[in-house]
């Protein structure tokens, strides 16, 4: 289909979620919007071993019916790591930018535009908005800090996984708090930390070694565990105390 645009995905990406693309498009064409490429497969940081294409489709106006088009070729793309799509219209979007400043922000930053005009690139993120869920996001993340500590139960084991896995998450808000810092933020994640660190002006070297954990598959030595849970969690509760004392 000559209206899909693939040429900005990594084209490993590209050929996964093109016959997906196809398949939607020749399904239900006629109130799709658009569709949005979005996150590591239009970036550097994709690997085609572990990341997930994601994707946007903007629906002129919703239609339940639409997800049982989409049901069926869930399992079928799912095993190629093509990722379940958000599903939104133009006024979802239009009402939920104060609600999800973080998400929109970064889609934003890092998307493509595959199908359809291109609804993402002038999002008005509010800046109130967005220190208010950063700053809701950074005392949740030590509430899980704390409970994942507890509920690993001194497994070490289980305690290093979930450290190591959490960090992609953390991007986004990162992204979110060099903005208010009034920054640009870079797109590749190692560069996002360093710009966190120049913008903040706190340590965050534990998030590069646990970046580099998961982009190396390596795993966290027992005997560095509570050092690097530790500081994780110190870095974690000074970001909160920065965001906290932003002011319009």
């Amino acid at each position: 289909m000559s209206d899909i645009n693939l040429d900005k995905l990594n084209p490993d990406a590209a050929k996964k979620i093109r016959p997906f693309l196809h398949d939607i498009l020749d399904r239900y064409p006629e109130n799709i919007h658009s569709i949005h490429v979005t996150g590591t497969a239009v970036t550097a940081d994709y690997d085609g071993k572990i990341s997930d294409v994601n994707s946007i489709i903007v629906l002129k106006e919703m239609d339940l019916k639409f997800l049982g088009v989409l049901a069926p070729l869930g399992k079928k793309y799912g095993k190629h790591k093509v990722a379940a799509p958000l599903i939104m219209t133009p006024g979802y979007i239009e009402r939920s930018l104060d609600v999800f400043p973080v998400e929109f922000l970064n889609f934003r930053l890092i998307h493509s535009t595959v199908f359809g005009e291109d609804i993402l690139e002038g999002l008005e993120i509010d800046r109130m908005d967005l220190r208010h869920q950063c700053e809701r996001e950074l005392k949740v993340k030590l509430i899980w800090l704390r409970q994942g500590y507890i509920s690993s139960r001194g497994d070490s084991r289980i305690l290093a996984e979930q450290l190591v896995n959490s960090i992609t998450g953390c991007i986004p808000l990162f992204r979110g708090i060099i903005v208010l810092r009034g920054k640009e933020p870079p797109v590749a994640h190692r560069e996002v930390i360093t710009a966190l660190s120049g913008a903040v002006d706190i340590d965050t070297g534990v998030f590069i070694k646990l970046l580099e954990r998961k982009h190396d598959r390596q795993k966290v030595s027992p005997g560095e565990l509570n050092t690097i849970f530790e500081e994780y969690y110190t870095a974690t509760e000074k970001l909160g105390r920065t965001v906290n004392e932003i002011k319009e």
